[in-house]
C-alpha cells in the first residue's frame, strides 16, 4: 500500500500538472460515472493530501477524494498528441491542456463535501509531512494505550500516513523493540523519532522512494528488490543485521508483517 510521502507527492504533480485549468474528468470503467459528471468541465483548483488520503479541489466547492488501497495507481500521459484510448479499468481520467492522468484500481474515488472532508480528517492522527501537524496528539494516544508500538504506528488515527516500510525501519533506527507498549515508550523518544520521521517523509516525496539507510550503512548485502533503496530490516527476515550481525526476525502483527533485530531493539 502506497505510504503517506506517496500521496503528497501525487498532490504536488496533480497541482502543476491541472491547477487553474478547466478539465475534462471522465469515467471509462463506469464506476465513477455520477462523480465524474459533478466535476467535469470544472477548474481544477488545488490537489491536496492527508495521510494516504488525496483530494481533488474543484471550482464549485466540488472535491474527489481519493484512497489508493493496495493496488490504486495513476498513470500519466500527454495530450499534444490527442488523448489515447483508456487501457484496463480506469475509474478515472483527468484531462488537461497538457497532460492526463488515469486512476486505476483505488479503493475509494468519491466526490465528498467539505463537512465530510472533515470527517475524514477527524479520524485520523497527525501526518508528519503536513506543517500544522500537532505530534503531541499522536504522543498522547501512544503513551496512554497497552497496544505494542509496533501496532500503533500503523494505526492511521495515531499517525497519519505511515506504512509498513516506514514502520519497520523507524523503530529500528530509534532501537525500540516493536513489541514494547506503548506507555513503555518515553516522550524524548517520541520526540527524537517524530523528528526523523519528518525528515524521512520529506526525502521520501523528494526522492519518489523510502530512503531510511544511513550513509555509513549503506553498503553490503543487496536490497530485498530490484532499483529498492536498502533497508535495514524490512524484508530482510534470516539476513544479518547490517549493524550487529544478528539475524533479522519476522512475524505477522495484526496482519501485516513486522520485521525487527532481537540484539538492536530492545
Amino acid at each position: 500500500m502506497p505510504e503517506g510521502h506517496t500521496l503528497h507527492r501525487l498532490a504536488r504533480q496533480h497541482q502543476r500538472m491541472f491547477r487553474g485549468q478547466r478539465v475534462a474528468v471522465s469515467s471509462p470503467q463506469g464506476r465513477f460515472i455520477e462523480g465524474a459528471d459533478a466535476v467535469n468541465g470544472h477548474v481544477f483548483e488545488k490537489a491536496t493530501a492527508y495521510g494516504k488520503h488525496l483530494f481533488h479541489h474543484y471550482s464549485g466547492a466540488r472535491i474527489v477524494h481519493v484512497h489508493l488501497g493496495l493496488y490504486g495507481k495513476f498513470t500519466d500521459f500527454p495530450v499534444e498528441d490527442g488523448v489515447p484510448e483508456p487501457v484496463g479499468q480506469v475509474r478515472m481520467r483527468i484531462v488537461g491542456t497538457t497532460r492526463g492522468t488515469d486512476l486505476r484500481g483505488p479503493t475509494a474515488c468519491e466526490v465528498v463535501t467539505d463537512a465530510e472532508v472533515s470527517e475524514i480528517l477527524a479520524r485520523l492522527g497527525p501526518d508528519p509531512l503536513r506543517k500544522d501537524a500537532d505530534p503531541s496528539t499522536a504522543w498522547t494516544r501512544i503513551h496512554k494505550s497497552r497496544r505494542v508500538i509496533g501496532a500503533l504506528l500503523m494505526d492511521q488515527s495515531v499517525l497519519a500516513g505511515v506504512g509498513n516500510v516506514y514502520r519497520n525501519e523507524l523503530l529500528f533506527r530509534h532501537r525500540i523493540d516493536p513489541h514494547r507498549p506503548g506507555t513503555g515508550v518515553d516522550e524524548n523518544e517520541f520526540d527524537d523519532a517524530w523528528t526523523d520521521l519528518v525528515e524521512l517523509m520529506n526525502v521520501g516525496v523528494r526522492k519518489g522512494r523510502i530512503i531510511t539507510i544511513r550513509p555509513e550503512d549503506d553498503r553490503g548485502a543487496p536490497s530485498y528488490g530490484p532499483r529498492r533503496p536498502r533497508t535495514y530490516v524490512y524484508r530482510r527476515a534470516g539476513d544479518p543485521c547490517r549493524v550487529c550481525g544478528t539475524p533479522i526476525r519476522t512475524e505477522v502483527l495484526e496482519g501485516r508483517n513486522l520485521f525487527w533485530c532481537p540484539t538492536c531493539q530492545t
